[in-house]
């Protein structure tokens, strides 16, 4: 009795000369690596050569500036407290006469520190800020740490350089560029 119809018919005939010398099966395989050789390849010469991550990947934090170079962070806290891991923490100060052309609000970040081995790259301190001030970039990675003082980024390692400027477009065309058309949040 037969329950289906996959069954192989096997038959016992003789191996010829090059079926004993396994030739079908190596050239079989040969014409597979040749086919390869032409094929674009799919590996790339990291760190040489770094691939696109895309445009919702969330990878280093960046505390952004305003156009006249001023931090956006206020310190409000709504970052920390929407951080699932605390790794976020902050101490607010006030600012002082003369330095309107540092902190764009009248309180800003004194320290402003993000622990590296607690973030679990979420975003959602990026959803929670008022201010827009924190981002999480699209382009670049964290990079390897290989002390554990390294771990905690304070703000000379997360606050944004003008010369070296993140925006964040709208649409999917998400792009590092030193200009700042717009900073609205993309719709993901």
């Amino acid at each position: 009795m037969q329950l289906t119809n996959r069954s192989k018919q096997v038959s016992n005939k003789e191996m010829t000369l090059a079926e004993k010398m396994y030739l079908p099966a190596v050239i079989s395989g040969l014409g597979i690596t040749i086919r390869h050789l032409f094929r674009k390849k799919v590996t790339i010469q990291y760190p040489e050569v770094k691939k696109y991550l895309g445009p919702i990947y969330r990878g280093h934090h960046v505390l952004k500036r305003d156009e006249q170079g001023r931090e956006r962070c206020t310190a409000c806290g709504l970052c920390a407290v929407a951080c699932p891991a605390e790794a976020i923490s902050m101490v607010a100060a006030e600012r002082k006469k003369g330095e309107e052309k540092l902190y764009r609000e009248e309180k800003y970040a004194a320290v402003y520190e993000i622990n590296m081995l607690r973030c679990i790259f979420c975003g959602l301190c990026e959803e929670a800020c008022p201010k827009q001030a924190v981002y999480l970039r699209h382009d670049r990675m964290v990079p390897v740490f290989q002390e554990r003082d390294q771990v905690i980024y304070g703000k000379d390692r997360l606050v944004e350089k003008m010369d070296d400027r993140y925006v964040r477009a709208a649409n999917s065309e998400v792009k590092a560029t030193p200009t700042e058309p717009s900073l609205t949040r993309a719709a993901t």
